[in-house]
């Protein structure tokens, strides 16, 4: 009879509580501390998120009750910890401004809410946020390599998959669980698993990611508590048969297991635009037209975007703000409008205003099978036609904040501050930056979840 010890979840198990703090590399350590931070300033902005997604859930939760044992972020209180990860996973999310890598997932906002939530309940310092954090981006990234069937914008949302191993590695190390226990609470996961992308441009797709770490948290719980699982979810039957019907590589689940880690090679992708991340260079190709030429709309006749086969962001009218986020036609309309894409782009008020609807008739997106739809071999080519005759033309291939090709902190904290300031004043806002760049250095959350708490 097959043991855990020989399954392909005991191997991973074993790989993830091998992960201490005491021997992660100096640039996990940094990366970490700069996507913790990024989370909080996606958390703090998604509370303001303009169709009010926000508001709803951070009144669900204070409806709901439950102990206060863990903060709401920006909700001025404190819930139980599941409670308060469902909400800050759900507001993280929110914007899809949150961070993503290769191959494509959302790794801090399944993951840090339940690991904040955990941290501040059992008063936790910051080396084990690291260590917590880093090896569910581990998790994660393997998952995603080996869940070849698993496609980028059909079926399944990575968050609410992936992701929700991601969220009971990190809850599992906060917790410290002991190996069989680990090896439940990856079973109780595998139940717990599942988020649909049809929902994509509603509210919902964001609380895939708050799903994901309420339950996170409450597998590794119940784990701790003695409540069984599959002791090898990854095996036959298991998650790998059940949501991709076999097509998938499950060794690179541990081949090469933080060697070096993923977030390090090849790295994390910080997003530069608070909306999908394949709109980004259509975003960016209309922003350097529009300023290497003076581009007023008026001039504009029309524009033609060519784009790999990608069905997902081809929504020539979005119904919502919200479902603009998806749209390379509306994105491209508003970089070309406004000259910047903010929060408040994806407003109803932005959507439905006399100059979107007049210029988004213009906007043609062509499809090209010759382009690759892998993210990170794609390019885009962007032609905008004026009223006289000229015709300017864009190809964006590589994106900054990409893998590869990171923000300087600079930018980094450009970002901080333009999420930070929707709730926070900024000597607050300061002090946040100050406390999680010296996260290691913390004993615990308390200042930082009081700070954030608003």
């Amino acid at each position: 009879m097959t043991t855990p010890a020989t399954t392909l979840t005991g191997q991973l198990i074993d790989r993830v509580r091998a992960v201490q703090y005491e021997t992660l590399p100096a640039t996990a350590i940094d990366i970490a501390k700069a996507c913790a931070l990024d989370g909080i300033a996606v958390m703090l902005a998604g509370a303001t998120e303009p169709l009010g997604l926000g508001r709803i859930v951070t009144q669900f939760v204070k409806d709901a009750g439950g102990n206060p044992q863990a903060t709401v972020i920006a909700g001025g209180f404190k819930t139980s910890m599941v409670n308060a990860a469902y909400a800050n996973g759900t507001m993280a999310h929110a914007l899809d401004f949150d961070n993503t890598w290769y191959p494509l997932n959302h790794p801090t906002s399944p993951t840090l809410p339940a690991i904040l939530a955990i941290a501040e309940n059992h008063n936790l310092g910051g080396k084990k946020i690291i260590e917590s954090l880093v090896a569910a981006f581990e998790v994660q990234g393997r998952m995603r390599m080996a869940a070849t069937g698993l496609e980028t914008g059909s079926g399944f949302h990575k968050p609410g998959t992936t992701g929700q191993f991601g969220a009971v590695t990190a809850a599992a190390k906060m917790l410290g669980l002991d190996r069989q226990q680990m090896l439940m609470a990856f079973g109780i996961a595998g139940s717990r698993a599942g988020s649909m992308s049809i929902n994509t441009g509603t509210m919902t797709k964001s609380s895939h990611s708050g799903h994901a770490a309420r339950m996170g948290l409450e597998c590794a719980v119940l784990a701790k508590m003695g409540f069984t699982g599959s002791a090898d979810v990854f095996g036959p039957k298991g998650f790998f048969d059940t949501f991709l019907f076999g097509k998938a590589e499950p060794h690179l689940l541990v081949d090469n297991f933080g060697a070096p880690f993923r977030m390090v090679d090849p790295g994390v992708g910080f997003k530069k635009h608070p909306s999908n991340y394949f709109t980004h260079r259509p975003i960016d190709a209309a922003l350097m037209l529009r300023e290497q030429h003076n581009i007023k709309p008026e001039q504009i006749a029309k524009v033609d975007v060519v784009f790999p086969r990608f069905e997902y962001v081809n929504r020539p009218q979005p119904e919502t703000g919200l479902d603009g986020k998806f749209s390379v036609q509306y994105t491209t309309t508003v970089a070309l409008l406004d000259g910047e894409i903010t929060v408040d782009s994806f407003n109803n008020e932005r959507r439905f205003a006399p100059d979107v609807e007049a210029l988004l008739q213009k906007i043609t997106l062509h499809l090209d099978d010759n382009i690759p739809n892998d993210f990170d071999r794609m390019h885009i080519d962007m032609k905008v036609t004026l009223t006289d005759g000229r015709v300017l033309t864009q190809r964006v291939d590589k994106l900054s904040g990409w893998v590869g090709s990171p923000l300087t902190r600079e930018q980094r904290m450009r970002k901080f501050h333009s999420c930070a300031k929707r709730v926070l004043a900024r000597e607050t806002a300061d002090r946040i930056v100050a406390i999680v760049e010296n996260l290691e250095q913390q004993p615990s959350v308390g200042e930082l979840m009081t700070l954030v708490r608003a």
